[in-house]
């Protein structure tokens, strides 16, 4: 049965079985090269900042060599990059099935919160991240479009359009509103994740309010490369009509 919102503080959801085992398979020991790159850039974010972390802290603690590691990936960003789109195949490897009959918004809620789920072994992680991003703007873009496709991606799994103009709004405005939910998240050590729950049960309820102006503001380019098109054509016809 899918997570439904914690409305009320007297209702906590359990845990469904595929979300244990979408953190069971986060969890998982690593065994490839690539993996091991990755587990060590989460092992070590708690400890330091990710501007202070070098390309050579990762290859030793994940037990590779410098050109093994060049190997698998050019840069530390690239490596971060790596576990997001893990995460996003974790997330979208479970079976959705479930959701096909509940309101946009109770599917997105589900989606994003198996996706905390995925992502709870490294909520120390996560959290060093987010300090990091605070204190660098470059870095906070770099995230930010990491973020942007990710949502993309969940938006899809939720059912709902996350291609065009308006798909890509969508993602932005959803990532936003996961960060902010991210930082309840970092510090809610409830198992029941009530604090969280309601967070993003909040914010998907002002962005569904926003939903409405946003897609209206999307229509507009497309309005507007209409008129042009139109106004192409006229000016084509009336080149076309002198010469003849």
């Amino acid at each position: 049965m899918a997570r439904k919102p914690a409305r009320k503080a007297a209702t906590k959801p359990t845990r469904s079985a595929s979300a244990h085992s979408a953190s069971a398979a986060s969890q998982a020991t690593p065994t490839t090269e690539r993996e091991k790159i990755i587990a060590a850039l989460l092992a070590i974010l708690p400890e330091k900042p990710f501007q202070a972390i070098g390309l050579a802290d990762i290859a030793a603690a994940a037990g590779v060599s410098l050109a093994q590691l060049r190997d698998e990936f050019p840069s530390t960003l690239a490596i971060l990059a790596a576990h997001v789109k893990a995460t996003d195949r974790a997330v979208l490897a479970e079976d959705l099935s479930d959701m096909a009959d509940e309101p946009v918004r109770e599917r997105l809620f589900d989606v994003l919160m198996r996706r905390l789920e995925v992502l709870a072994p490294h909520r120390e992680a996560m959290g060093s991240l987010l300090r990091s991003a605070r204190r660098d703007p470059p870095l906070a873009v770099a995230l930010n479009g990491l973020a942007r496709r990710s949502q993309q991606w969940m938006l899809t799994a939720a059912g709902i359009g996350a291609s065009g103009p308006r798909g890509m709004i969508r993602a932005q405005g959803l990532a936003v509103l996961f960060a902010s939910v991210l930082r309840t998240w970092i510090d809610d050590d409830d198992p029941g994740q009530a604090r969280t729950m309601a967070a993003l049960d909040r914010a998907l309820g002002r962005g569904q309010r926003f939903a409405g102006f946003l897609d209206d503001l999307c229509i507009i380019p497309s309005r507007l490369c209409r008129l042009r098109s139109r106004r192409r054509r006229r000016r084509d016809d009336s080149g076309e009509s002198a010469v003849a």
